[in-house]
């Protein structure tokens, strides 16, 4: 069990690396592929041993091996944090045998990572993120309808598609709202909108709406705090994305905990 944990955390670790580049180039409309890494100072192709998740950071003690300019700490951050990630999902789905399951949803993580980070720098989420999660949500309703996913708390082959229109169409309605009352788009951005399709057919339409919760509370808290320690003003915009990734990781892991702890309390058992 042990050797498959250091398995899962390398491959996070991996696809992590590739994260990264994913987020500093799908906005700005480069290909992920071509050219290899390199240097963002000095254009200089990046060794094998320059590549090395987090490692490489450490030995090269955050600079450049060739020009020694400084190299974020977020590109260590973001590999740890996938990785991190992986291994919390293997523990929730793969120790308990949904190994299809683990994989759906480790490959749904790597797409909300980059959400999360592209939102945050540029306030947008590009529809090819939001595609590669439909793609993705569509294969796992489709083994749903043969092998029943746990996360939608029934058998109902059709839950994960009540649950692509679920999220989307409350957001949709909050931005129609929103833009006639304030005659601006600014209410709720489009990409949010899009991101919760992709949600909806992972998670189910109740877990959906767990995420959807969250996503509020979530942002409502931090946002509270930002302004209260005055790092943003009333007038700021603050991304939804990143909250949405947030809450949605929070729900692939521990949503029914949440929803039962809710009813529990709510209608005493």
């Amino acid at each position: 069990m042990f050797i498959i944990y250091i398995y899962v955390i390398i491959l996070g670790l991996v696809i992590g690396s590739f994260l990264n580049v994913c987020i500093y180039r799908i906005p700005r409309e480069e290909s992920i592929s071509v050219p290899p890494s390199h240097c963002m100072n000095c254009g200089t192709r990046l060794k094998p041993l320059d590549l090395i998740p987090v490692f490489s950071y450490i030995f090269l003690r955050g600079k450049c091996r060739y020009c020694r300019d400084k190299i974020s700490f977020r590109y260590p951050l973001i590999e740890m944090i996938t990785a991190a990630g992986f291994g919390v999902l293997y523990y929730k789905y793969g120790t308990a045998g949904h190994i299809v399951e683990f994989i759906a949803y480790s490959y749904f993580f790597a797409i909300l990572v980059t959400v999360f980070f592209i939102d945050l720098d540029h306030m947008i989420i590009p529809d090819g993120l939001v595609i590669a999660g439909l793609i993705g949500g569509s294969v796992i309703t489709v083994y749903n309808v043969f092998n029943p996913v746990e996360i939608y708390g029934d058998r109902m082959w059709w839950n994960p598609l009540v649950g692509l229109f679920t999220g989307s169409g409350f957001l949709l309605l909050i931005a129609v709202i929103g833009y006639k009352v304030y005659k601006s788009d600014e209410a709720m951005g489009m990409g949010d909108v899009k991101i919760f399709a992709p949600i909806g057919l992972f998670l189910g339409w109740k877990m959906t709406i767990v995420a959807l919760f969250l996503s509020v509370v979530i942002a409502g808290v931090i946002s509270l705090f930002l302004i209260v320690t005055k790092v943003k003003d009333r007038r700021s915009t603050i991304p939804f994305g990143p909250f949405i990734v947030i809450a949605t990781y929070i729900t692939l892991v521990w949503g029914w905990n949440i929803l039962n702890w809710w009813y529990i309390n709510r209608y005493g058992g």
